[in-house]
């Protein structure tokens, strides 16, 4: 029952209880005080208090689900990519920390290993020996709204046409049109509620349309993912495994989510790193002496030695065959850009480019717009001090501070190491979980008016107890500004922002929002600023212009046509209200007042063992790794 709970709650959770069973083994707590600590974690569940300082960064109190998607093929197909698909999963690790699944491809048999976790706990010694292939994709995800199974951990795979792998970032909004189609029209079963899922059916069934298996392979790829752009709405990017075929690479057709590629000289070509060429028709020219790599950000691309060669523009499709050959096509008609500004604010790591721009950059231009507004409207300010809210806002921050000719400071350490803290026994209430993991440095905060710089503000629970902490630590004053505009509608793109009654921002303006969160004033990014902070650090000789972005969770305006109030919206509420990301939550036995799991609402499909299963489709020995949930599919006599 508990995984109908929000994933990162339950996770919490269970951190917490078996914490308190560790120390009752060890004779630190008695068999009450257990119960205690039980309990008060059952109430916090209840209330909004687990919720917070989950995550890794400032969007802790909302369930995201930004993923990180990587492929790979290597020119020798002696070489092996799983070590290579770990350490870029690693990499991307940011992007999505509750499930990871690599599978790659060697003599036409698929391998594939998935669970929920972080890469590092995902994969152990037996499973990457069992991960041969110089062609692979991998993925990471962060948790859809209601939902942990595993089943809907990536990759993905159906058997026909060929075997296809895929992995997905984004989120689709006409999944209920798509699921009728696939399941009525395709006559294709759909085991899970992902909209991963409906992609990958509906480029398997355009492709089975083609019914060729030889000649020009990539008209055949475009023209299905011609059919696929044209059925489709959201923001999406993905990569598909084509068993025997080679990888295909596609982003939706206005580049609301990321993707980009690179390449470099196989161990056995003669063409210089440097001279690594940046078309995709001199690639082809060079005999399949390259290797090449598609990832959600460059920053993989970097890490396994590629060089990035662009991005993958919107509506484009790149298929790259095991002959080494590589084809591109604008597969959409209307395609033009106009991607998330919010991986420029938050998702992207810093040393990341995307759609030619430095994410570092503009995260230091956001701060110097953001100082500037500041001046312009307080120009007697009384900032003593600047500190960032670790760990993103830090670079913003810091240009901040520059401006404002005041000191930056390090005034919050993080403890990266939160999921091993014990709650002591005895307190009245449990501490907020951001009190765990941050901690104050009294010396920066005691008597000073401090500007606390955060890269966004959503539910503002999260910064309410920031600023408590600030004047815990004795701070006169606490102004606090976000790198980021107010967000007041939902994102249908692929971030699972909360319903619009429970963002902070909803009908309030700056005042009201500073009233709320404790804070003396409030300074949110003006929207005109944000965009310009991106678009002035595009490089000059650029051959590409940015001039739009998807800012719909400030702005409410849909790059893809979607009318606040359309049933879709509603939809969405009725999955991310708090009610639904809670389950059925938590009630009392009116005896014992024990707590007492409700009844979740009603879910989509159940899958049995959280829904995780290995493919192994050879004679070597299943070695999942037991109690993992985790059972193998095994094509021969007596495999389950």
């Amino acid at each position: 029952g508990a995984r109908s709970i929000n994933g990162r709650r339950v996770v919490r959770f269970r951190t917490y209880v078996g914490a308190a069973v560790g120390a009752f083994e060890q004779g630190m707590l008695g068999e009450g005080e257990v119960d205690e600590v039980v309990e008060a974690c059952w109430r916090d569940m209840e209330s909004d208090g687990i919720e917070e300082g989950q995550g890794d960064g400032r969007w802790e109190d909302v369930a995201e689900e930004m993923c990180g998607i990587l492929g790979l093929l290597l020119a020798d197909p002696s070489e092996h990519v799983n070590q290579m698909l770990f350490d870029g999963l690693t990499v991307l690790q940011h992007r999505g920390q509750d499930a990871a699944g690599i599978c790659t491809a060697d003599n036409k048999r698929l391998h594939l290993r998935k669970d929920n976790g972080l890469v590092k706990d995902v994969f152990q010694t037996n499973h990457m020996i069992d991960l041969r292939g110089n062609i692979g994709v991998g993925h990471v995800r962060y948790p859809t709204a209601g939902s942990s199974s595993c089943a809907e951990a990536q990759p993905l795979y159906t058997n026909y046409p060929f075997g296809i792998s895929f992995v997905h970032n984004g989120n689709l909004t006409n999944t209920e049109t798509l699921r009728d189609e696939v399941s009525g029209e395709c006559l294709r079963h759909m085991n899970t509620d992902s909209d991963s899922e409906l992609l990958l059916n509906l480029f398997a069934e355009e492709l089975t349309k083609r019914k060729r298996l030889t000649g020009n392979f990539a008209n055949d790829i475009f023209h299905s993912m011609e059919g696929v752009m044209r059925q489709c709405k959201g923001g999406y990017s993905g990569i598909y495994l084509i068993n025997g075929v080679g990888i295909v690479g596609f982003r939706d057709p206005f580049g609301i989510r990321p993707i980009v590629f690179g390449s470099r000289p196989s161990n056995r070509s003669s063409v210089s790193f440097d001279s690594v060429p940046g078309t995709p028709k001199r690639m082809s020219d060079v005999n399949a002496g390259l290797d090449y790599c598609m990832s959600s950000e460059s920053v993989a691309i970097d890490t396994l030695g590629f060089k990035l060669v662009r991005d993958i523009e919107p509506g484009e499709c790149i298929f790259i065959g095991m002959d080494g050959n590589v084809h591109a096509k604008i597969c959409h008609p209307q395609a033009r850009l106009s991607p998330c500004i919010f991986e420029y604010v938050y998702f992207a790591r810093p040393d990341s480019i995307m759609d030619g721009v430095s994410v570092y950059e503009t995260r230091l231009n956001m701060g110097v717009k953001l100082s500037k507004q500041i001046k312009e409207r307080y120009p007697e300010h009384d900032i003593d001090v600047v500190i960032p809210i670790p760990d993103t806002s830090r670079t913003s921050a810091l240009q901040a501070a520059y401006v404002l000719g005041r000191p930056f400071r390090e005034g919050f350490i993080k403890n990266r190491y939160i999921a091993r803290t014990f709650i002591m026994p005895g307190q009245a209430a449990r501490k907020k979980t951001v009190r765990l993991k941050l901690n104050t440095i009294k010396s920066e905060f005691a008597g000073k008016n401090v500007l606390l710089v955060d890269d966004s503000i959503v539910r503002g629970t999260t910064a309410t107890e920031i600023v408590q902490m600030a004047r815990d630590a004795g701070a006169k004053k606490v102004y606090f500004c976000s790198a980021a505009p107010p967000i007041r509608y939902p994102n249908i793109y692929g971030i699972d922002i909360p319903t619009q009654t429970e963002l902070v921002a909803y009908e309030r303006d700056e005042a009201q929002v500073a009233a709320k969160i404790g804070a003396d004033w409030v300074v949110y990014q003006r929207m005109e600023d944000l965009e310009a902070a991106v678009i002035e650090c595009m490089p000059e000789d650029s051959p590409k212009k940015l001039t739009n972005f998807d800012t719909s969770c400030f702005t409410g305006t849909y790059v893809t046509g979607e009318q606040l109030g359309d049933e879709y919206f509603t939809r969405l509420h009725e999955l991310r209200n708090d009610s639904a990301q809670h389950g059925g939550g938590v009630t009392y036995n009116k005896d014992t007042q024990e707590p007492v799991l409700k009844p979740p609402p009603a879910q989509g499909r159940k899958q049995s063992n959280g829904g995780c299963e290995a493919m192994v489709n050879d004679t070597s020995v299943n070695k999942q790794s037991e109690g993992r949930g985790c059972e193998p599919i095994v094509n021969k006599d007596g495999a389950a």
